[in-house]
């Protein structure tokens, strides 16, 4: 596996994760109350805990993006 193969893989990876995390990002925003009385069912919290771990879980996968694909990728681009 050359190294160009490997940065196309991580630049495919970076837009795709990109894109799940925009779904997200759109699906919770859009329909916030239609998620939060699914959930509710489920378990016994409340909306500003469910925004509160919405948000903090989004943050924590774009951190993951940042340093498991962005990051190397980066490194691929600059310094090989």
């Amino acid at each position: 596996m050359t190294v160009d193969i490997v940065r196309d893989v991580l630049a495919w990876c970076a837009v795709m994760n990109y894109a799940a995390l925009l779904v997200w990002f759109l699906i919770f925003s859009r329909a916030h109350d239609w998620m939060y009385i699914l959930h509710s069912r489920w378990f016994s919290i409340s909306e500003e805990q469910f925004d509160a771990i919405h948000y903090a879980c989004m943050a924590l996968y774009k951190v993951g993006i940042f340093l498991f694909v962005l990051s190397p990728y980066l490194a691929l681009r600059l310094f090989v």
